[in-house]
């Protein structure tokens, strides 16, 4: 199931979202540009990688500085792959022009940072042992998926469901679609808990902490709505344009 866009269209242009995407697509082509060792060097140096914090020592031998906090910030901005890239930065568009039209261009980056950081902070607690960097945009997004799920209640999802070969369209409740893609997180991250040694592919508790962040941040960067502000005006608004 893949979202394709949702109901309510924004007031204003996202410029956030688009200086963020812009951000991210950057960076990305300058790791395109990078060996594969360098590349590699690059991550272990602005990736989060929680051992770094944990075991010190370990730190010390492979060359990462300490007492450098950066990559909590630095690691969002990083992808691994065109896949990681573009999925992340689809979502972050579907989902954060909204949040965005309700916070503010200033606000929503600092409720981005913020849950972006809380993200990094879990995923660190969670999985304090790895040696393997973390990097992506999805903590961050995360939690804008968490303010949207509270703000936009009445939302929909028009998600593309493929079958065989035929492409299916389909309108989800964004409160369904965001509750069943928590759930899977969190079910993905209890399991992921019990394994043992590395913890690579997906940083599931990455993801869960930043929604939990997106929902209890959210009251936070929110200003009180106008007595003429109608979100379902913009979900018929949205239907006909459909």
């Amino acid at each position: 199931m893949f979202p394709v866009k949702d109901t309510i269209p924004s007031r204003q242009p996202p410029l956030m979202v688009w200086l963020l995407i812009a951000a991210n697509t950057l960076v990305f082509l300058y790791e395109l540009g990078l060996s594969e060792a360098e590349l590699e060097a690059f991550f272990y140096r602005f990736g989060l990688v929680p051992a770094r914090y944990t075991h010190p020592e370990w730190a010390v031998v492979f060359g990462l500085p300490l007492d450098d906090y950066w990559p909590f910030l630095t690691s969002m901005f990083l992808h691994g792959g065109w896949l990681h890239f573009l999925s992340n930065m689809w979502t972050l568009w579907i989902f954060g022009d909204n949040v965005e039209d309700r916070m503010g261009p200033l606000r929503f980056l600092l409720f981005y940072l913020l849950c972006g950081l809380a993200a990094g902070l879990v995923h660190w607690l969670t999985n304090p042992h790895s040696t393997l960097p973390t990097v992506g945009a999805s903590g961050a997004i995360s939690g804008v998926m968490g303010a949207y799920f509270l703000l936009f209640p009445h939302s929909r999802i028009i998600a593309l469901v493929p079958v065989f070969f035929w492409p299916f369209f389909v309108e989800i409740p964004a409160v369904f679609y965001l509750g069943m893609w928590f759930v899977s997180q969190l079910f993905s991250g209890v399991l992921s808990l019990a394994a043992a040694g590395q913890v690579g592919g997906i940083a599931w508790w990455a993801h869960i902490g930043g929604f939990a962040a997106g929902i209890a941040l959210r009251p936070f960067f929110v200003p009180p709505r106008r007595p003429f502000q109608d979100d379902e005006y913009d979900i018929e608004r949205a239907f006909m344009r459909w």
